[in-house]
């Protein structure tokens, strides 16, 4: 499914079992658009293409994508090379996603997804990402992989966990095993994105020091309400003795939001 060469540490899937799981984890009509992300050697558009969907894969590679437009020349397939963090999306109506997504960018592709969804219409991501990554989408909070990446989606989307996928389903095996996960787009009602990236960053600069407590890792944030000390132990009904890692998403936007009440 990734694109890419061996050579270049990619890691093609080639379990037609597995890639046909796949490609029906993603709940979209006959007929709706699909973008594919690394297609590679084409052992999930393959799958694509018969559930009838129209379907556009982004593929860095030259000769992998130039050797997908010569395999599906009558289908229901444009291939687009370059970066997928780049691709802005042409056409109106829905579009779906799915992909294999590098392990070295999973992050900014997921968010470059989201981000995306803010504009246009984007019922459903089906992704397989590194099993660690999959447990930190849908951590819950308290625990060990709870983090930035966690909130930061969750104030996005809704994350499944779909299944596993071994190693020896790809070839070469990769070192970590992965995991097929589903975002469905759409946070906390209300929530709009100027608002949401400011969720973000606020979350980003306590887990930077996510074993102090918030006290202290938000210390210069929380300046302007503890002046004086107005504020007390507690900020939103939130105790300031608590670590990042502890707060719910609904926790941070209530931090947010008295935050920006007190910024003169």
């Amino acid at each position: 499914m990734r694109g890419g060469r061996p050579r270049l540490s990619q890691h093609f899937l080639h379990d037609r079992r597995t890639a046909r799981r796949i490609a029906e984890s993603l709940r979209a009509p006959v007929g709706a658009r699909v973008l594919e992300i690394g297609p590679g050697e084409g052992a999930l558009t393959e799958h694509l293409l018969d559930r009838g969907w129209r379907v556009v894969a982004v593929e860095m590679d030259r000769a992998l994508a130039a050797a997908l437009a010569r395999r599906w020349p009558a289908r229901d397939l444009i291939v687009v090379r370059g970066d997928a963090l780049d691709y802005e999306p042409e056409g109106e109506g829905p579009l779906y996603a799915i992909g294999n997504l590098p392990y070295a960018v999973t992050s900014p592709l997921l968010f470059h997804l989201l981000e995306l969804a803010d504009r246009i219409e984007i019922p459903e991501i089906v992704v397989m990402v590194q099993r660690e990554v999959a447990e930190r989408l849908a951590a819950a909070p308290g625990t060990r992989a709870y983090g930035a990446l966690t909130v930061g989606v969750g104030l996005s989307a809704r994350v499944e966990l779909l299944f596993d996928v071994g190693r020896g389903q790809f070839r070469p095996p990769p070192r970590v095993r992965s995991t097929v996960v589903r975002l469905v787009p759409g946070g906390p009602p209300g929530l709009e994105p100027g608002r949401r990236e400011r969720v973000r960053r606020l979350v980003r600069t306590a887990f930077e020091q996510r074993r102090k407590q918030l006290r202290n890792s938000l210390k210069a944030e929380l300046e302007p309400l503890l002046a004086g000390g107005a504020g007390g132990d507690t900020v939103a009904g939130i105790d300031l003795e608590r670590r990042p890692e502890t707060l719910s998403v609904e926790e941070w936007m209530r931090l947010e939001a008295a935050l920006a009440d007190a910024s003169p």
